[in-house]
């Protein structure tokens, strides 16, 4: 029998709930929906938020002939049958599900087909693309951040199903799911297949072990990582073992968390200590290498060095400073003393002249010249 969550899957953008930065009136994808617009996009969000019913929805309104693949198992051959299909002049959209997962090369491949419009390439994934999608690929495709639902929008995919679910189980439902519809929806029809109700007593007894509540791709997951690098940056690594811990248990990716330990030890600590980046890269490299279970240890080795070392922030803060100068008053000429000056032409305009090997008069841009960056 088909899923509870598949029978219910909205069919057209006024169906959909939830999203309304994406889906209300006069919103990118409505509009693009109604107009018919063809062009390749990515849906970044949480699982369970409507990426896979928006992009069925976008290629029905272009009368379009759909393929889904799941990167975790599809490849380039894939690809290529895709592209040898006959659809009788219907346009092609893929519908790549944790494109993530596909490689440099497996998206490289696949580049060439979405530039020449021979694939409208719709994207799906739950990390942020700017890491885990190739440059070329992201620009040629925009993207759409989807939110975790919210309880209103959840009670109303609930009400479609038809089932009766008392106060109680609505509220244990809307803890469980965290703003994943279909992890809900799942639940309910576990509790109905198995013991004709949905009640709180039948979700729990659905619910065959007990698990910690950690969605890796949901809400849970950004405020675990919050809570951990908070801790370090309070130089508590009793705290931050423990949410390490959390994320290890629940298999979160080794090299998120190393991630963000590398970007911790120039961010937090920086001049104060300068050996932590070393420690922390050589964390990531570990986890590259190794991966879990082992690599846990090299996590537990690094946190607990970043949560003891010294703070100093001088060098992250002087950069946004000097960020922001840069965004007010755009490229400030470079001051010619300091020109490189290959030329006869250069030098006779005046590039590099008077430059000092030692010099204490500031190399800042005329109009920047007394700015304090860093402190």
């Amino acid at each position: 029998m088909e899923p509870l969550a598949s029978r219910i899957r909205p069919q057209t953008i006024d169906e959909v709930v939830g999203q309304e930065h994406l889906v209300g009136e006069g919103k990118p994808i409505r509009v693009a929906v109604e107009k018919k617009h063809k062009f390749s996009f990515v849906l970044w969000g949480p699982p369970g938020t409507g990426k896979t019913t928006i992009a069925r929805i976008y290629a029905r309104a272009l009368d379009a002939e759909l393929f889904e693949l799941s990167a975790v198992s599809a490849g380039k051959e894939d690809i290529r049958k895709i592209i040898a299909a006959n659809t009788e002049g219907k346009e092609k959209v893929l519908f790549l599900d944790e494109i993530h997962r596909f490689n440099k090369s497996q998206q490289d491949f696949l580049l060439p087909y979405v530039e020449s419009g021979e694939l409208t390439l719709i994207g799906a994934t739950t990390e942020n693309p700017s890491f885990e999608v190739i440059p070329a690929l992201l620009s040629r495709a925009r993207v759409f951040v989807l939110e975790p639902l919210s309880e209103e929008a959840l009670k109303a995919i609930i009400r479609r199903t038809k089932l009766k679910v008392p106060k109680d189980a609505f509220d244990w439902l809307m803890g469980y799911a965290n703003g994943d519809a279909r992890k809900a929806l799942g639940m309910m029809e576990g509790a109905q297949s198995l013991y004709e109700a949905v009640t709180v007593e039948t979700l729990n007894k659905a619910l065959e072990s007990p698990h910690l509540r950690y969605d890796k791709k949901g809400e849970e997951h950004y405020d675990t990582i919050s809570a951990f690098i908070k801790s370090m940056r309070a130089s508590q690594p009793d705290a931050a073992i423990y949410y390490l811990a959390r994320m290890v248990e629940a298999g979160e990716d080794p090299l998120f968390i190393a991630r963000r330990m590398v970007i911790f030890a120039s961010e937090d600590i920086g001049l104060a200590q300068p050996t932590a980046l070393v420690v922390a890269n050589a964390v990531f490299r570990a986890c590259e290498a190794i991966g879990y279970p082992e690599c846990a240890i090299n996590l537990a080795h690094g946190v607990a060095y970043l949560a003891e070392a010294k703070k100093d922030r001088s060098a992250y803060n002087a950069l946004g400073l000097a960020q922001a100068d840069v965004r007010t008053h755009g490229n400030l000429p470079v001051p010619k003393k300091i020109r490189n000056a290959p030329t006869k032409l250069m030098k006779e305009l005046d590039y590099h002249k008077g430059y000092k090997l030692y010099d204490d008069e500031s190399y800042l841009p005329d109009k920047l010249k007394k700015k304090k960056y860093f402190q």
